[in-house]
């Protein structure tokens, strides 16, 4: 039988298209025509996205994954009230808040997901070797918010929750790569935390500038933290451009020198994923942030600062 010429020219005419639309779907319309760090254009699909315009059908208090994870969220407490519209970012976002600051509790609203024995669906965490996190945020009130698990009413908690994945033995609050802000040597900054090894050493990366400079009060504004396993090593962007700081913790905390190479987290599926505070599963309080938030993206390596600027851009509405 002889081949069909006009045939096989259509099915890869549509085999292109669908490759296309695969790609661009995550891809920033305006990526370059090549990075000056080599390799492909696009930004990787990331493992997990959330953009806050999709409610499960049937279940608007859970949000579907935009990633090819398929990790569905959990909009804890706020339900599908946790979708606003803001004057500033199309469509709707995620409002996430303290509603009881004199009572120990846990009615604070946040989201994510938690699994007691991991959660399958982020898989592409166990002993990954880089991670980035990124999203946008709004400060819309008085944080840090009182902390409703003291009797002193003048205490504040110590740290912003912004969003992270937990760790593979965490209890809803210990986290693998964390966007955070929390008190450095007696002063709130914002950082990327990590930690490496299920129930090992964390490390820091806080920024240089005060906190309230990165973040002032209600304005978007775009961050991402990168973290490497592997060097030991982390990063913070704002805005798409680097943030200068310092790793806090002297010394190893994730025991990356010398063999066996390369470095890589635990192998052990992530606990879950928390946002605007800890304890996604709603067993209490904690660090809870009067935020609001949009297009958060979880990736299993770090991005090029090329990417992240490109991500900025398709994101920044």
């Amino acid at each position: 039988m002889r081949a069909d010429p006009a045939g096989r020219g259509r099915l890869a005419l549509a085999v292109a298209l669908t490759t296309t639309l695969l790609v661009t779907g995550f891809a920033p319309a305006d990526a370059p025509a090549g990075r000056s760090t080599g390799g492909p254009a696009h930004v990787p699909r990331p493992v997990a996205a959330y953009d806050f315009e999709h409610p499960v059908p049937g279940d608007p208090a859970r949000e579907r994954d935009r990633g090819r994870s398929g990790t569905t969220l959990e909009l804890v407490n706020g339900g599908a009230q946790s979708r606003v519209r803001d004057d500033e970012r199309p469509g709707r976002v995620l409002r996430t808040r303290q509603v009881s600051p004199e009572t120990a509790g846990s009615d604070d609203w946040k989201a994510g997901v938690y699994g007691p024995q991991g959660v399958p669906t982020l898989r592409a965490f166990s002993g990954a070797r880089e991670t980035t996190v990124m999203g946008w945020f709004r400060m819309t009130a008085g944080n840090p918010a009182p902390n409703s698990n003291t009797a002193d009413p003048g205490d504040r908690y110590n740290a912003i929750g912004l969003a992270g994945i937990l760790s593979g033995t965490s209890q809803g609050h210990d986290v693998r790569a964390l966007l955070e802000l929390i008190t450095v040597e007696g002063e709130m900054k914002v950082v990327a935390l990590g930690r490496r090894v299920d129930n090992g050493s964390s490390q820091t990366f806080a920024a240089d500038a005060d906190w309230r400079e990165i973040l002032p009060p209600d304005t978007w504004v775009s961050l991402a933290a990168t973290f490497d396993f592997d060097t030991g090593t982390m990063a913070l962007y704002r805005d798409g451009r680097p943030l200068p700081g310092r790793h806090v913790v002297a010394g190893d905390p994730w025991a990356v020198e010398g063999a066996p190479e390369p470095d890589a987290a635990s192998p052990t599926d992530p606990r879950g994923i928390k946002i605007g505070g800890s304890y996604p599963q709603n067993t209490q309080e904690g660090n809870p942030c009067d935020c609001r938030m949009d297009d958060l993206m979880f990736f299993d390596r770090v991005l090029t600062p090329d990417e992240i600027m490109s991500q900025y851009r398709r994101t920044r509405g």
